[in-house]
């Protein structure tokens, strides 16, 4: 049985701003017929137990994707910071998971694996890491936190890593799935998304 101790929300990052694609909403670009957020919610919302979607515009056309929205407010000062701050005020489990709207291959037991590392290593934050690095925007953070994000963001700190660690983190190696997270910056993205989907 789940218990409040054990929940886990989850929070697609939507408030990008997409300068790379023209400014373009990200997670509503379309990839083999279906907005990118319609491909991470697939994958993604299984591993958790409630779903929400953080946005700054569009947020008619996202409802049709969650039935849950929350607004960043401040997206263009603090980037994913906003999103994951108003996440973790806004809901009432023990662990929010985050992922952006933009990476349509995000692993389908990432949660499952952040979590485990998190318990077992009695971390705050558990972090995806790669060959090219931490992957900031995979993560399961304990919604304790929220104040200290706040904070964080009130004294002007805007970068993700930063605020990561000032608390108990560790990172999961996801090497292997390194493709997994790919993310879509500019056309060329596109395009190398749509033919990993038709070929998969």
């Amino acid at each position: 049985m789940r218990t409040h101790d054990n929940l886990i929300s989850g929070c697609i990052l939507a408030g990008g701003i997409g300068r790379r694609l023209g400014g373009v909403d990200k997670g509503l670009v379309d990839l083999a017929g279906r907005p990118l957020v319609a491909h991470v919610i697939e994958r993604f919302a299984p591993q958790v137990d409630e779903l929400l979607l953080s946005v700054n515009r569009n947020h008619d056309t996202y409802r049709q994707h969650c039935a849950r929205l929350i607004d960043d407010g401040i997206a263009d000062a603090a980037g994913p910071l906003a999103g994951i701050a108003a996440a973790l005020k806004t809901v009432s489990a023990r662990w929010l998971a985050i992922a952006p709207c933009d990476s349509p291959f995000v692993p389908k037991d990432l949660v499952m694996r952040l979590r485990d590392a998190a318990l077992t290593r009695g971390a705050e934050i558990a972090v995806a890491r790669t060959g090219d690095g931490l992957q900031p925007v995979f993560a399961l953070i304990a919604t304790k936190l929220a104040p200290s994000l706040d904070a964080f963001l009130a004294d002007g700190g805007r970068k993700i890593d930063a605020w990561y660690a000032q608390h108990v983190m560790v990172t999961v190696n996801c090497e292997v799935e390194r493709a997994a997270f790919m993310n879509i910056n500019t056309p060329a993205d596109l395009d190398a998304a749509a033919l990993r989907l038709h070929t998969s």
